[in-house]
């Protein structure tokens, strides 16, 4: 763990360079690994003359002949002066080092650009990187640092991936519990998180400090050598190739097993297996879809289809893997995710899914995933699957993930780990009684023929939980008064005269942050703020994430998620969803959509109209089980990007049509 010092320094330098030009996180941190290397380089420089002089041998130093590219030559130069320096002579130099010095990351210096703009902004990185403990001998710390930098990176990548917190990576590798001589997978690594984990959590079995007798021994060179290599990644991004290769060299590994490879349409690695694979695939598919080749078992054009398949296909017989996975997976209709669902419970892969809150992944994304554990020795053990729910994970659900006491995690992993070992040994019930037996926990277990008797395998404890109790039932409609569910809140207005009520930090919305040709607005900032006081001295109320907001005066019917903390004017009236077990935000938002023409007849007034909050809390809404309602809200985004994607089309024909008669205009001799 970092100490808060060195987290203010490494928080500093990010700083710095963004507000220095390179507003790019991945050029960023591109360059400020580059600084990194030069200052490593000159200290293993000087650790192998040492190892070589106390041999009585004759050293041959790396900067022989440019001594001035030492590190410690230059460091202390003016900016200007350290610019051309640093521009003109060490970067030409490291692009020169001979292929193998120093490993694989000696070759990324192969392609190094600099690209730092200004002289200021590289003296005051030089500065703080200097103050930072990045020596040879302290790998721990110099990639703690490395991981803490790269927590940093606040937007998804282009292709859809996301930095998986690293208490969920955590959680994953201890329940596979990869060993030493297994080797281990992720097909879409991203940072390389996984794949570090794993090879601490291996290293941390053989440290003697578990069984300090003769049994647990340190690893010997050769082995820790062969664990390094049994760690391989794969990402289709030469910029996450990059991040992961360096990751992984400032945690020790010389030469990192990562490559740049398209997982799903390259055949090239096809017939590879492994002991232990885990993922966070990419969860966003490209316009068109993917076009996998034709040894898949599942066909499908969907990424987080294609990934599982992956997964299913390379691991060996007695294989276990982790895998992050949208809720797509859990519960789609269509007959790609269908069949994917069917082999993973028929053919013996699944045994248990861990369902994690719709907030993990932020500030990425607010989707909902789970996790799919996998292990075919254990699957073929038992007649039932383990489904787990994390309400919560140790950390609020806000674009700011600040941590809190509520975690489940630690009870998930202890519960995981006795069925796990109970199946192994075929002491657990099977079928109907193991419901019994997990009662009032947080997991259930459902036996495989009930999962297969629904026909569509949804992967969801609480489907199960719910199917008696909506079987022969019409959804029930729910008032928005209902207060099991829902709380009404209306808004307010600080007095304008007080200057000391405005421009604080509370965001506060108005019609203007529902911009009118958004059917539901996802607010994450608001035009205008108020002060703690002026929230205090006025009828508004500061309301949780995902409220649904709707618009109740003048205009009526817009409709608004709030991504952040806020509070309104009285202009609107505002649904708090007092239980997300059991309704899901994005749901009730598009239900209210279809109330417009309702609240308006129900409107009221000379001016301009308003519907009352009591004559709004007497609209209702159908509330299906929680599933159904993401599994509508799924489809209703599905057909909606369709619906873009096709008005997308329309355009770009119109314009080609445009285009083509003015060329047809601009022909000589062609009559009109």
């Amino acid at each position: 763990m970092l100490a808060t010092e060195l987290k203010g320094k490494i928080n500093k330098l990010w700083d710095k360079f963004w507000a220095g030009g390179l507003a790019n996180p991945l050029t960023a941190i591109e360059q400020i690994s580059y600084l990194i290397f030069i200052k490593r380089l000159e200290d293993l420089d000087n650790l192998e003359q040492k190892r070589v002089e106390a041999k009585g041998e004759k050293y041959k130093s790396i900067f022989d002949g440019k001594e001035g590219c030492r590190w410690s030559h230059w460091k202390h130069f003016n900016a200007e002066e350290m610019m051309l320096h640093v521009r003109d002579k060490v970067f030409p130099f490291l692009k020169a080092i001979p292929r193998g010095n120093d490993g694989e990351f000696s070759k990324q210096m192969q392609d190094a650009i600099f690209l730092i703009p200004k002289p200021s902004l590289l003296q005051e990185a030089v500065s703080i990187i200097d103050e930072l403990n990045i020596t040879a001998r302290n790998q721990d710390t110099q990639g703690d640092l490395y991981e803490h930098l790269l927590s940093e990176l606040n937007q998804a990548g282009k292709a859809g991936q996301f930095r998986t917190p690293r208490h969920i990576i955590r959680m994953m590798v201890e329940l596979l519990n990869p060993q030493l001589g297994e080797k281990v997978c992720d097909p879409a690594c991203g940072t390389a998180g996984f794949l570090i984990s794993g090879y601490k959590h291996i290293l941390r079995q053989h440290d003697g400090k578990d069984d300090p007798g003769s049994k647990e021994k340190p690893l010997t060179p050769d082995e820790k050598k062969n664990l390094m290599n049994h760690s391989v990644g794969y990402d289709i991004s030469p910029d996450m190739v990059r991040l992961s290769k360096v990751n992984m060299y400032l945690h020790g590994f010389p030469n990192p097993t990562i490559y740049e490879y398209d997982t799903l349409s390259s055949e090239e690695k096809w017939d590879e297996s492994f002991d232990v694979m885990l993922a966070n695939p990419p969860f966003m598919t490209p316009k068109g879809g993917i076009k996998p080749h034709k040894r898949f078992s599942v066909q499908a054009n969907r990424s987080e289809v294609l990934f599982v398949d992956y997964i299913l296909e390379h691991l060996r017989p007695n294989g276990r893997a982790g895998i992050i996975v949208p809720e797509g997976i859990i519960f789609q209709s269509g007959n790609a995710y269908k069949q994917l669902r069917k082999l993973l419970v028929e053919e013996n892969y699944l045994w248990a899914v861990v369902s994690l809150p719709a907030g993990v992944f932020q500030p990425y994304s607010g989707v909902k995933t789970s996790i799919l554990f996998l292990d075919r020795e254990l699957a073929k053990k038992s007649d039932s699957i383990v489904f787990m729910k994390i309400s919560n994970d140790g950390f609020d659900l806000g674009a700011q993930r600040r941590e809190i006491k509520e975690n489940d995690l630690p009870t998930a992993l202890m519960l995981l780990n006795s069925y796990k070992k109970n199946i192994a040994s075929q002491n657990l019930p099977q079928t109907d009684e193991l419901e019994t037996l997990t009662k009032n926990t947080i997991s259930i277990f459902v036996p495989k023929s009930k999962i297969r008797d629904l026909g569509d395998y949804y992967l969801t404890g609480d489907r199960y939980k719910e199917i008696n109790e909506i079987k022969n039932q019409k959804w029930p409609n729910v008032e928005l008064g209902n207060d099991k569910y829902f709380s009404i809140e209306s808004g307010g207005t600080p007095d304008s005269k007080k200057i000391e009520y405005w421009n604080g930090n509370i965001h506060w919305a108005t019609l203007v942050d529902l911009p009118a040709n958004n059917q539901i607005t996802e607010i994450i900032d608001t035009k205008r703020k108020i002060t703690e006081s002026g929230l205090k001295n006025s009828s508004a109320k500061l309301l949780p994430e995902n409220s649904v907001l709707v618009s109740s005066r003048a205009t009526i019917g817009r409709v608004a998620l709030n991504k952040v903390r806020l509070a309104t004017n009285q202009g609107f009236k505002n649904i708090v969803i007092k239980n997300l077990d059991l309704v899901d935000p994005k749901f009730v938002a598009y239900m209210m959509t279809r109330l417009i023409d309702q609240m308006i007849g129900m409107a009221s007034g000379g001016t301009f109209k308003e519907i009352s909050k009591s004559n709004f809390s007497k609209m209702q809404i159908p509330l299906p089980p929680i599933e159904v309602q993401r599994e509508i809200v799924e489809q209703i985004e599905v057909k909606q990007q369709a619906i873009e994607h096709a008005k997308a089309i329309i355009k770009n024909l119109e314009r080609e049509r445009a285009y083509f008669g003015q060329s047809l205009r601009k022909l000589d001799g062609v009559e009109q």
